[in-house]
């Protein structure tokens, strides 16, 4: 207790390199505490979004489907049956029959991509209830189309569009229906090319009676993914089926956001590098002013190790100080933009638009986000204290008192 009141009030004998060591080492702390926070949630966000929409944390799906994605490599919703799925595990589970087709109105034809499912699961899945920006949700006689799309075949709700595809097993699959609604989706590739239908309406359009091509399923805990997936795979070994996880369906995901994350941790270690050379500054400073003490203390009766547990109480303290300065700065700051991510108008819209990002910037309020950057600085602190405590080691009485 002696030593950590000593070491406290050294550190304050000093105030103004004491507030600028702290300072530069909160700054650290908030800045690469935000970027953190920032690409995390950038990330979890990219995530959440795709699995909602695309694939689910778990699909089953017939065997040869993820490698050639035809409506002949479905199958019967039926045999769901047969599988006993822990629904105590599954946030939703929802099935769909997804395929291509060409959209025409008056003069215009694009295409797209036709997404039969189930009214009510769907909205717990993908909240596509929440998506809609004009007209009614599905009643189960029309359609809804992306934001996107309306715009470019210049169709509203109320008027009627055509669709042609190839069906189940190569029959000919044409129809025309009622627009009940336009979406604005978070996915730009959704907004331009996303069309959905009622689960009957789209089998009965392309063929396919009781046939879907995936089960995608929401699980309530991620850590259970895996283990569930195992569950699975025992359930379908010598079936038609096969389960598959978002890593395993979206590894180009996995691996853009891993090459992002790694790009942003060059970004912190430089960071880390700068203030680093500002820490040792302040450790050469304080070690090069205080020989003449050190001298006096050692030739008064004190052990070299007791002035080196002193200091190393200081540095810790200061280090300590300016991560708490850092944390402090930074965590008010980012639950604010974790409540009211920053969103993009206009032409900066646009342009994340135009590369296939959500012009929305969310934030994490991960632990690890605050953690890890006070830990970082610590150790950092932690071997940048070597040189005063080798300094110490190696200090000569009489040269010292000299000083």
């Amino acid at each position: 207790m002696l030593y950590l009141k000593l070491a406290w009030r050294n550190i304050w004998r000093n105030r103004k390199r004491t507030w600028i060591t702290a300072s530069s080492i909160g700054f650290a702390v908030f800045f690469a505490s935000f970027m953190q926070s920032m690409q995390l949630g950038s990330y979890q966000r990219m995530i959440d979004n795709s699995v909602r929409f695309y694939t689910g944390h778990l699909a089953i799906h017939q065997s040869d489907y993820w490698e050639e994605k035809i409506l002949d490599n479905g199958f019967a919703h039926k045999s769901l049956m047969d599988l006993d799925i822990d629904q105590t595990k599954l946030d939703v589970g929802a099935p769909r029959l997804t395929s291509f087709a060409l959209a025409s109105f008056k003069d215009k034809t694009k295409g797209v991509l036709i997404n039969g499912v189930d009214p009510a699961l769907e909205a717990d899945l993908t909240y596509l209830d929440n998506k809609i920006k004009s007209g009614t949700y599905m009643t189960g006689k029309g359609v809804l189309i992306g934001g996107g799309l309306s715009e470019y075949l210049k169709v509203g709700v109320g008027d009627t569009i055509v669709f042609i595809s190839q069906g189940y097993h190569g029959v000919n699959a044409a129809g025309k229906y009622l627009v009940e609604g336009l979406l604005s989706f978070p996915v730009p590739e959704l907004e331009q090319s996303a069309v959905y239908l009622p689960l009957p309406l789209a089998q009965d359009f392309f063929g396919a009676e009781e046939i879907i091509t995936s089960y995608s399923m929401l699980v309530k805990d991620p850590k259970e993914i895996n283990q569930l997936q195992v569950n699975l795979d025992e359930m379908t070994q010598g079936s038609e089926l096969s389960i598959m996880n978002w890593e395993e369906m979206m590894p180009e995901l996995i691996q853009g956001i891993e090459l992002d994350y790694y790009g942003g941790l060059i970004m912190i270690y430089i960071l880390y590098v700068v203030i680093g050379f500002g820490i040792f500054g302040t450790f050469l400073m304080m070690t090069k002013e205080r020989t003449y003490e050190f001298g006096i203390l050692v030739s008064i009766g004190m052990k070299k190790r007791q002035i080196q547990y002193m200091v190393a109480l200081e540095i810790l303290a200061l280090a300590f100080f300016g991560v708490m300065l850092g944390l402090a700065a930074s965590f008010p700051l980012t639950v604010y933009f974790f409540n009211n991510p920053i969103e993009f108008t206009g032409e900066a819209a646009k342009a994340y638009e135009s590369f296939g990002y959500e012009p929305i910037i969310p934030f994490s309020l991960d632990p690890v986000v605050f953690y890890s950057q006070g830990i970082a600085i610590l150790l950092i602190s932690a071997f940048l204290g070597i040189y005063p405590m080798l300094a110490i080691k190696q200090l000569k009485i009489i040269k010292a008192l000299k000083e």
